[in-house]
């Protein structure tokens, strides 16, 4: 077999995969993007380094034999899809709380006008939620468990490199499309700072999607 790039056996294929995946909707990206639309560009890029952080770990992982191991005992990663629905739904129930207690405050002109004010404490930490998102995700588990390592050429002396490159790769692809969230989301910010409606609608909107998000994990 030929080792093609840095052992990497068919680099064009994995690179069109990778945008493939990561471009398919799910609470990464959801996450990301409800983070910019309600609390702006610099937050909304807090959430996407938890996402980074999260991903990068399970590329580690996954070149130290992890993945094998998933793929060996199958019920450790029962264990974590289910851990991953329970935390997507208590992501959107918190969001939910957030979104009531703005639609509960929406007439009031004493109550504050920013939006972390209105967040329920546990939601005021995008980077660590999104870090536990990521690390959660079935969707990126399998990805690195049944996609990611197929292209990594067993018998290239430098293994390292090739997940290097592999790593490099998808994390770019992550970090152009986060941001073209994160960029899509200004407007939206600065539609909720004025409009309290529209930000408890949205955010209700969202949080019933994460809940979806886990049933349909928990079903699967």
């Amino acid at each position: 077999m030929m080792s093609g790039v840095l052992g990497i056996t068919d680099i064009w294929t994995y690179v069109l995969g990778t945008v493939a995946i990561v471009l398919l909707p799910g609470p990464n990206s959801l996450f990301v993007l409800s983070t910019a639309a309600r609390r702006g560009v610099r937050t909304g890029y807090r959430a996407a380094g938890g996402v980074f952080v999260g991903d990068g770990l399970l590329m580690f992982l996954s070149a130290a034999g992890v993945a094998s191991l998933l793929r060996a005992y199958p019920p450790i990663f029962l264990v974590i899809k289910y851990a991953g629905a329970a935390y997507l739904g208590y992501v959107g129930l918190t969001m939910l709380r957030g979104a009531w207690r703005r639609w509960r405050d929406r007439n009031d002109p004493a109550a504050p006008r920013l939006i972390d004010a209105a967040e329920p404490a546990a939601m005021r930490s995008p980077f660590r939620k999104a870090l536990m998102i990521s690390l959660l995700n079935p969707k990126a588990i399998l990805f690195f468990i049944s996609f990611f390592i197929q292209f990594v050429d067993p018998t290239y002396p430098w293994p390292a490199l090739s997940f290097l490159l592999l790593g490099l790769i998808a994390q770019v692809a992550s970090a152009l499309y986060l941001t073209a969230l994160i960029f899509a989301g200004t407007f939206l910010a600065a539609q909720f700072s004025r409009r309290r409606r529209l930000a408890a609608g949205a955010t209700s909107a969202v949080g019933a999607l994460f809940i979806g998000f886990g049933l349909k994990l928990a079903q699967g």
